[in-house]
């Protein structure tokens, strides 16, 4: 029995660039202090989002978009990371 080797050959995986734009909105009972300190205020937020309701919070709106966008729109340090992603010989 003989193998077709181009169905041994993994397809590469696409990636490509995407702009995406949240738009979380929901109450929260937290303490006071933890949401002064601006560069966790993200994290914990979506943290918090992300482990769903519960009786610490309740969710109002979310909104989601995503849109692929040509590489050449992207910043030259995500565009090296994108070539650096393709060339990898890790990426399948």
């Amino acid at each position: 029995m003989k193998s077709d080797a181009a169905s041994q050959q993994p397809n590469k995986s696409e990636v490509s660039v995407y702009e995406c734009e949240i738009h979380l909105k929901f109450r929260l009972i937290e303490e006071k202090g933890s949401l002064r300190d601006r560069d966790d205020l993200l994290e914990l937020l979506i943290e918090a989002f992300t482990i769903g309701a519960d009786e610490y919070m309740e969710p109002l709106e979310a909104d989601v978009k995503a849109q692929e966008i040509s590489e050449l729109d992207a910043s030259p340090q995500l565009r090296r990371q994108l070539i650096r992603l393709r060339n990898s010989p890790d990426f399948v």
